[in-house]
């Protein structure tokens, strides 16, 4: 079977389909990608066929700004996700689908410009959970935008359509997606790239801070929460992804770029980061409580949901400060409840079907229409 995977060019959209595509290469499968042009090379050095299709969320935002002259956020981002983003995909993918001729589409589920040219070239197709569900706001907004990307018969989630890949343990389970009609169940694996660990001080206590590979860009929250966790009796590793700290840190900070994120969580003792679902759910399967400073996005929802189940706490906006983050994290690495409740749900993730069951089952889908 020939699978073709499509994202974003971005590292946050690309690295949660990893796992179960590179699944699929072991079972046997062809697998090919789909991504913007400028990420074409981030793709091959992974050792994946990568064909050019869609533009970047930055490049749709600037034509969003251009057609929308103001301050309505909403707005912007329907026409980002409802109009630009997805007929970017469309077009590219209605001239390479009929060369590639796939079996199976699989999507990052920002992408849903790929459901509608795999539905219109009667291939089908299913989304990858990477974040949360469209806020009911957000959604009633627009569902009526997105009516043309399912001819008019728009899903519960216009992102996700009917048939999606769920990473979501039950503990902080997403309630849209549980409720679409096909769920695919799958354990969040973490994907690491080939970086050395950093060397760190194995006496002390470890803590990972991380603002992900775009929010990399506040440094203003991340000189906060260095200061504030440099005040306790930690080792702190910071990894900037692609972004710079320039300026010194205090001697118990060691400053990384990329690390190898699993092996790190399973070093570390509290994680504080942005609140990304692949760090929230890497942390959660690690039995790791976490200190969340969202900065956009589902950030936030996944910052209320970690804090609202007892499995870490949140810091928002100017609540992020150094004293602020020193007392949390404190509080955090402390606290036995909230390691129980993340223990809980490593244990609960360790039980879910790992990548490898899910190919099984997305063959089993596409031979049952065939």
């Amino acid at each position: 079977m020939r699978i073709l995977f499509s994202c974003r060019p971005a590292h946050g959209h690309l690295f949660p389909l990893v796992p179960l595509a590179r699944a699929a290469q072991r079972a046997g499968h062809e697998v090919v990608f789909a991504t913007g042009g400028g990420f074409l090379d981030t793709v091959q050095a992974l050792a994946f066929e990568a064909h050019a299709a869609g533009i970047s969320v930055g490049e749709a935002e600037a034509e969003a700004r251009a057609r929308h002259r103001g301050d309505d956020v909403a707005r912007l981002l329907i026409t980002m996700f409802a109009d630009v983003l997805p007929r970017a995909t469309v077009s590219d993918l209605q001239r390479l689908l009929p060369r590639l001729r796939p079996d199976l589409v699989v999507y990052e589920q920002s992408d849903a410009g790929a459901a509608k040219a795999a539905r219109d070239a009667g291939v089908p197709f299913v989304s990858h959970v990477i974040g949360r569900s469209m806020p009911p706001e957000l959604l009633r907004l627009a569902a009526p935008e997105m009516a043309w990307l399912w001819d008019g018969a728009t899903p519960a989630d216009p992102m996700l359509g009917d048939t999606v890949v769920d990473v979501w343990p039950d503990l902080v389970r997403d309630p849209v997606v549980a409720a679409l009609p096909t769920v695919l169940r799958m354990r969040p694996v973490a994907f690491d790239l080939d970086v050395p660990m950093p060397e760190i001080d194995s006496g002390k206590p470890l803590v990972y801070l991380t603002l992900g590979t775009v929010s990399h860009t506040a440094t203003d929250v991340l000189r906060q929460a260095i200061a504030g966790l440099a005040r306790l009796p930690v080792t702190v590793l910071v990894a900037l992804g692609p972004g710079a700290l320039p300026g010194d840190v205090p001697p118990n900070v060691r400053i990384a770029g990329f690390v190898p994120q699993a092996e790190v969580l399973r070093r570390a003792d509290l994680v504080v980061h942005h609140g990304g679902t692949g760090t929230v759910l890497g942390t959660l399967a690690a039995g790791l409580p976490q200190l969340l400073l969202p900065q956009g996005a589902d950030q936030f929802v996944n910052a209320d949901v970690v804090e609202a189940t007892g499995a870490g706490a949140k810091l928002v906006g100017p609540e992020i400060t150094a004293d602020a983050v020193t007392a949390a994290a404190g509080r955090l690495l402390d606290d036995p409840a909230v390691r129980e409740v993340a223990g809980r749900a490593g244990s609960e993730i360790t039980g879910m079907p790992d990548p490898a069951a899910v190919v099984d089952q997305l063959t089993a889908l596409v031979r049952g229409r065939v």
